[in-house]
């Protein structure tokens, strides 16, 4: 199923991520390299144009930061992001430039493309978000499932195996995600779709998309 694959979902040059992802034909299998990737990039950013807070953690100068937020490395903050009070970032994050990480919104072993928008009280684990990519309040990616086995990703044509324990979600491009929804470990969502709020998602969901109910997935007109 093509449209899982990592350059169907994404657009590389919207992140310096760009070259871990490239690299990787599903863009889950990203998942247990980004922090080694974000510690091997530290070296190649500007001093000029980031802060060093650790030694592991890289913030651009043009970022706004609010005083109360936790950043734990390894991380890197691209230009332009906002970072709103009661943030918590533990760490394996990549945040691109112009980005929105909410109140008491928490991120993990995650990457964020540019224009990124995870608002209000998100959790963001083992996924990665694509270009303009938009959650509203409180959805979250569950990223591990609850009897502890690998996750698998289920499309039409059968399950792929991840060889992952945690892994929450692939969200393409542009796509919508509505309020309070819960993406289940292993969703994977096409870019430019929209999933109605209090959505419970699993599995695949097309590019193009409107995610309804796990019954009534339409194509937009």
């Amino acid at each position: 199923m093509s449209s899982i694959k990592t350059k169907e979902l994404f657009d590389l040059s919207h992140t310096d991520a760009r070259d871990l992802l490239d690299r990787c034909e599903y863009p889950w299998s990203a998942l247990p390299q980004i922090k080694d990737f974000i510690n091997a990039f530290i070296p190649s950013l500007p001093d000029d144009e980031y802060l060093a807070p650790a030694e592991d953690v890289r913030i651009s100068k043009s970022a706004t930061v609010a005083p109360n937020a936790t950043i734990c490395g390894p991380t890197i903050i691209g230009a332009g992001t906002e970072v709103r009070p009661g943030a918590y970032i533990r760490g394996g994050v990549m945040v691109g430039k112009n980005c929105v990480v909410g109140n008491s919104c928490e991120l993990k072993n995650a990457i964020l493309f540019d224009n990124v928008q995870v608002p209000h009280f998100n959790y963001i684990g083992d996924s990665i978000l694509g270009y303009r990519a938009h959650t509203g309040a409180g959805a979250i990616t569950s990223n591990v499932k609850s009897d502890k086995t690998l996750v698998r990703v289920k499309t039409e044509d059968g399950y792929i195996d991840t060889g992952l324990k945690k892994f929450g979600a692939m969200i393409g491009d542009r796509v919508e995600v509505g309020c309070n929804s819960v993406l289940n470990p292993g969703t994977v969502i096409g870019r430019d779709s929209n999933i109605y709020p209090l959505s419970s998602v699993r599995g695949v969901v097309p590019p193009e998309s409107i995610y309804k109910s796990q019954n009534e997935i339409v194509k937009k007109n």
